[in-house]
């Protein structure tokens, strides 16, 4: 009997990964957050992926993701978007990417493994297999669950991007803490008292003689954004506020401790790929799900709730989170094992 996969996220070190140069994928439905799912996992088999970008409209992108694509798009035929020669693997996330994906599996049949980043909330048919997050309730025979998401910060990237010269990073004191804002959402809230908690625990950090790299986010709101510019004016810090080339993978790879806030569990899980300390800091509200993550990362050593005022910083190390490898992994040991059965029938 299967049992569902939940997955550490350290994969075995592969010298040469089966699927390497493979054909791929991307059934995307234009977020940067759900290509960079996909991507992740891509770069990690080594595959040529191609991203696939839909737009449903009208009746068929409210039926998504349990209706089919619309006839007019004609899927499969030649000279559309989605054509033979079908790929190897295909990956699609987002609700709207789902029936395409569905499409994809009637069509290409067993020469295409498809996979489905997110739960659609759609039957365990849509694609050969699932992934989640752990803090998800879906499970199954064809579903694979790790504490943190994918994405492309893998540790060849953090290196190269640590082996690279930069002048406003390299200026900065050390330690170099990277600040990574979010803001409100459905489940956060950002009253005034909170900005300026928030404000002031930035300022401890640099009251310490710590440099400082700070990016925000779409979410970020103008008070606190102008907040956190007056807690760190005349320090040592950068602030990214969206304007210019997005020093984000750099502040990553150079930052020796994070300060991360809990409403984007994307953020500190990419800050867990590093194996540095990381603070969150929770604005009031959350959720079952934010407090299970959170909670999980707590219980493996990865993070601590930061403090009400910083007057030392903590040093601790854990193993890097790195799921896209091993959802990698889990992707190449099904597909050979489908390889084989087929290779038996022949």
């Amino acid at each position: 009997m299967q049992t569902p996969t939940q997955a550490t996220e350290r994969a075995d070190p592969v010298q040469t990964r089966p699927l390497s140069g493979a054909t791929a994928w991307i059934i995307s439905d234009g977020k940067a957050g759900h290509e960079a799912l996909c991507l992740g996992v891509a770069e990690a088999l080594g595959v040529r992926a191609e991203i696939k970008r839909v737009a449903p409209t009208g009746v068929w992108k409210l039926m998504a993701p349990w209706g089919p694509v619309d006839p007019g798009e004609k899927f499969g035929k030649p000279g559309t978007l989605f054509a033979p020669p079908w790929p190897q693997i295909a990956f699609a996330a987002g609700r709207t990417t789902t029936p395409y994906i569905r499409a994809l599996k009637k069509k290409a049949g067993l020469k295409t493994y498809t996979v489905i980043m997110m739960d659609p909330k759609t039957g365990p048919r849509s694609a050969d297999l699932f992934w989640v997050p752990e803090h998800d309730k879906r499970r199954g025979p064809n579903v694979v669950s790790t504490l943190t998401a994918p994405h492309p910060l893998s540790p060849a990237l953090l290196t190269d991007l640590r082996s690279h010269p930069d002048a406003a990073i390299d200026a900065l004191r050390q330690p170099r803490i990277a600040v990574l804002i979010g803001g409100p959402n459905e489940r956060y809230r950002y009253p005034h008292p909170v900005v300026e908690e928030l404000a002031a625990l930035v300022r401890s950090l640099a009251d310490l003689g710590a440099g400082l790299m700070i990016t925000t986010s779409r979410r970020t709101p103008p008070e606190l954004i102008a907040g956190i510019e007056r807690a760190v004016r005349g320090a040592n810090a950068i602030i990214w506020k969206g304007e210019g080339p997005n020093p984000y993978r750099a502040f990553l790879a150079h930052a020796d401790a994070f300060l991360v806030t809990a409403d984007s569990v994307n953020m500190a899980g990419e800050a867990a790929a590093t194996g540095k300390p990381i603070y969150i800091f929770e604005p009031p509200g959350g959720a079952e799900k934010f407090t299970a993550f959170h909670q999980r990362l707590r219980e493996k050593g990865v993070t601590r709730a930061a403090p009400e005022r910083f007057e030392t910083l903590g040093t601790w190390s854990y193993e890097p989170l790195y799921a896209a490898d091993v959802v990698a992994a889990e992707i190449e040991r099904r597909w050979q094992r489908r390889r084989t059965m087929l290779s038996g029938l022949t």
